[in-house]
């Protein structure tokens, strides 16, 4: 969900982070490793435009480590630095409303961006303005349904010439009705979000928190003027056919319900929701074979041969 926003004051990157995921017993296609170092390249180039970087929460599709880790992240100490060098930094709050692995990750992150980072800052329900821009940062909200152990994560709203954002990640629908409510009360003009887990439908989330999420998805696109949904959402391939009554709703409204891809004008390109497919037409080279078939941690110090 990296995002780029720039007003007339300030270059905002928001959640500077891109991972691949494990989906059992398929492991990531080559074409996912070449998207992903796509992507790591456009989130260095959006870094080095950026006066600002805001980390939403501690999950490593969030934010850039400082460690090398070339199964799932492709990071380096040296990635980490060109991106946080020299930056102001608005971040999740480590020490509260957060679980036991995002506490962790958060005091590392901190320490090692303090020493070339402009400033860090802790910024749950707080108010930053730069200039005529202001960015109001939620407490932090459910990381899905309510209790979640997942933690909790911060959206953004960030207002400019009478123009508002909201940058509401991981809400996963929202599944929570609070967190609806706290997005229309901001009356955004665009709302980028994160919608709901289906691929976990039945296995880690309940049905039931499903189509809670998929509603709440429809009662934002009947208010909001552009609903740009992802992430979560995207990682099946039939997530369109559970969107019907958002884009209802949309329609009936004069909104839009986009995905990202679609709101710069690009096509969808959802390779994670077609990994098997991906190995059936393009088999992996002998190269790749082999660099799979090494120890996890040696793997995890060598680059894949894509």
């Amino acid at each position: 969900m990296s995002t780029l926003i720039r007003t007339p004051d300030v270059s905002l990157l928001i959640d500077p982070g891109v991972a691949l995921g494990p989906r059992k017993p398929i492991s990531p296609h080559p074409r996912e490793y070449v998207a992903r170092n796509e992507n790591r390249a456009k989130i260095l180039n959006a870094a080095s435009k950026s006066d600002v970087l805001f980390v939403s929460h501690y999950h490593h599709d969030h934010y850039t480590p400082n460690y090398v880790e070339m199964i799932w992240l492709g990071s380096t100490p040296e990635i980490a630095e060109s991106i946080y060098n020299d930056k102001i930094i608005l971040a999740k709050d480590a020490r509260n409303s957060i679980n036991f692995s995002q506490r962790r990750r958060g005091w590392i992150f901190e320490k090692s961006v303090e020493k070339n980072a402009k400033s860090f800052t802790a910024v749950d329900n707080k108010t930053v303005e730069y200039g005529n821009t202001k960015l109001k940062f939620s407490i932090p909200v459910y990381h899905g349904e309510q209790d979640s152990g997942l933690g909790w994560v911060l959206m953004l709203s960030i207002t400019s010439n009478d123009e508002k954002v909201v940058y509401a990640p991981d809400v996963q629908g929202p599944m929570s009705t609070e967190t609806v409510r706290t997005i229309l009360e901001e009356k955004p003009d665009l709302l980028i979000l994160g919608g709901p887990p289906l691929y976990l439908q039945g296995f880690k989330v309940s049905e039931d928190l499903i189509s809670l999420g998929l509603k709440n998805i429809a009662r934002l696109t009947a208010k909001i003027p552009v609903t740009v949904v992802d992430h979560h959402l995207l990682r099946s391939s039939d997530w369109k056919s559970h969107l019907e009554k958002a884009f209802s709703a949309a329609e009936r409204s004069g909104n839009r319900l986009v995905t990202a891809a679609e709101f710069t004008g690009a096509e969808n390109t959802l390779l994670e929701s077609i990994r098997q497919k991906l190995y059936d037409e393009d088999p992996p080279s002998k190269e790749f074979s082999k660099w799979m078939r090494l120890p996890r941690e040696e793997r995890r110090r060598t680059t894949p041969p894509v």
